[in-house]
C-alpha cells in the first residue's frame, strides 16, 4: 500500500491526486518544445481517470481547466536562478502542493522540481521525477534521494542519468492518433522538419542533404541562444535555403501541424552531437516526440540514430536510421522514400500502427499510473 495513500483518503473519494510540476508553460505564453508539451500532455491524459493537476511558472498568473478535466495553474514567477527560464523561483509552488498525494517533477535538475521534492518530502508525499534533458548538477547523485520513482521517457534517458533501476520507469511519450492521423484523400509531397531551430537539431546537415528537386519544409520555433554564433543559427539556416525549394512556418501554431504531418511524404529529424560551430553535444534527443506525431500520421522518418530514437524508430519497418551528421547518408535515404511512394506508404502505415500499439499518450499514462500504485513500499517517502 502506497504511504500517499492515507492522504487521499481524508478527502473522502478514496483517488490519488497526481500534481506535475512544469518549469515553463507549453505554448503562446511559454515554449514550444518537447519538454514543454510533455508535462501538459501527460497529465492531460491522467486526467482523463484521476484527479490531476499541472503547476507552471511564468510572467502572468492563472488557472483555467481544460477540456479533459485537467487544472492548469500558473504561478507567478518573479526571479529566476541564475537568469534560466527553466529554473523559476516561487514559494507558492510549496503551497500549490498541500493536497497532492503524487508530487511528480519534470526537469530532473529544475530549481522547481527540487524545491517540489523538498516540499514533498517535508509533507511525506510520494515523489516521481521525468527528465527532459536540462542539463546542470544531479550535487554527486544526492539529488537522487529526493525522488521516489524515475519515470523516463527512453531507456537511453536513464542511462543518460544514472536512475536508480530498482526505481525507474520507462514510461516513453505519445502523440494524439485522432489529431494526428493520415488523410488518404490529401496528396504528400516533399520533406517535412519540425522542432526548435537550434544548432543541435542540425537542420544545416539536412539543408545540404535535400535532394536535388525535393521540397522541403521547416517549422517550429526559433531558438533562443544569445550565444555568438549560435544566435544567428535561423540566418544561416535562411542563406543555406537560398535558390532551393524550401519553405519556413515559423513559429508555427499550432493547429497547422496536424497537417503538415500528413502532407509529407517524408518526415526527418536530422539531430547531432557535435553542430556546425563546433560544440559538442552530449545529449541531444531523449525521445523526440515530433518523431512520433509523424509516425502517428502516417509518415515515415528519417532520423539519426541517437539518444531515444532508435527505441521508436524500427529501421527499415517504419522509416530509417541514418549516423548524426552524416550528409551523404541522409541525402540517400530521402531520396530513397522520395522516389518510392508506395514503399513510403507502406512505412507511414506500419509507424502508425507502432504508434496506436505503444505510443499513445493514453498508453503513456498507463505505464505512468502503474508505476505511480506498483511502487515497492521501500521506495516511497515514508
Amino acid at each position: 500500500m502506497l504511504a500517499a495513500l492515507n492522504h487521499s483518503e481524508t478527502r473522502g473519494d478514496g483517488r490519488l491526486k497526481v500534481v506535475h510540476i512544469a518549469p515553463t508553460v507549453f505554448g503562446a505564453g511559454g515554449l514550444l518544445g518537447g519538454g514543454e508539451r510533455y508535462p501538459l500532455e501527460l497529465a492531460r491524459a491522467l486526467a482523463e481517470q484521476v484527479p490531476c493537476e499541472l503547476v507552471t511558472f511564468g510572467a502572468r498568473p492563472g488557472r483555467w481547466h481544460t477540456p479533459a478535466g485537467l487544472m492548469v495553474r500558473v504561478l507567478p514567477a518573479r526571479r529566476y536562478w541564475r537568469g534560466h527560464i527553466a529554473h523559476p523561483l516561487s514559494f507558492a509552488l510549496v503551497a500549490a502542493l498541500r493536497d497532492a498525494d503524487i508530487v511528480h517533477a519534470h526537469h530532473f535538475r529544475s530549481a522547481a522540481s527540487l524545491l517540489a521534492a523538498l516540499a514533498a518530502r517535508w509533507r511525506g508525499q510520494q515523489t516521481a521525477v521525468t527528465d527532459h534533458g536540462l542539463a546542470g548538477s544531479d550535487w554527486g547523485g544526492r539529488r537522487h534521494a529526493l525522488f521516489d520513482l524515475y519515470l523516463l521517457v527512453s531507456a537511453y534517458s536513464a542511462r543518460e542519468l544514472r536512475a536508480p533501476p530498482a526505481r525507474t520507469t520507462v514510461i516513453y511519450g505519445g502523440a494524439d492518433p485522432a489529431r494526428f492521423a493520415p488523410d488518404p484523400a490529401e496528396p504528400r509531397e516533399g520533406v517535412l522538419f519540425v522542432g526548435r531551430l537550434t544548432p543541435h537539431k542540425g537542420v544545416d546537415r539536412l539543408l545540404q542533404a535535400l535532394p536535388r528537386g525535393a521540397r522541403l519544409t521547416i517549422a517550429g520555433s526559433v531558438g533562443h541562444d544569445p550565444r555568438p554564433p549560435e544566435r544567428d543559427y535561423p540566418a544561416l539556416l535562411r542563406r543555406l535555403a537560398a535558390g532551393r525549394d524550401v519553405r519556413f512556418v515559423v513559429p508555427a501554431p499550432e493547429p497547422v501541424l496536424p497537417a503538415l504531418y500528413r502532407q509529407a511524404r517524408v518526415f526527418v529529424l536530422p539531430s547531432v552531437h557535435r553542430t556546425v560551430y563546433g560544440r559538442t553535444v552530449r545529449v541531444a534527443e531523449l525521445l523526440g516526440l515530433s518523431v512520433l506525431e509523424a509516425m502517428a500520421s502516417g509518415t515515415p522518418v528519417v532520423a539519426s540514430r541517437l539518444g531515444g530514437i532508435p527505441e521508436i524508430v524500427d529501421d527499415g519497418v517504419t522509416g530509417f536510421l541514418v549516423p548524426p551528421g552524416d550528409v551523404e547518408a541522409l541525402r540517400e535515404r530521402l531520396a530513397y522514400l522520395l522516389e518510392r511512394p508506395r514503399l513510403a506508404a507502406a512505412m507511414g502505415a506500419a509507424a502508425r500502427e507502432r504508434v496506436l500499439d505503444r505510443f499513445t499518450w493514453r498508453a503513456c499514462a498507463a505505464r505512468c499510473w502503474h508505476a505511480y500504485t506498483a511502487a515497492p513500499a521501500a521506495c516511497l517517502t515514508p
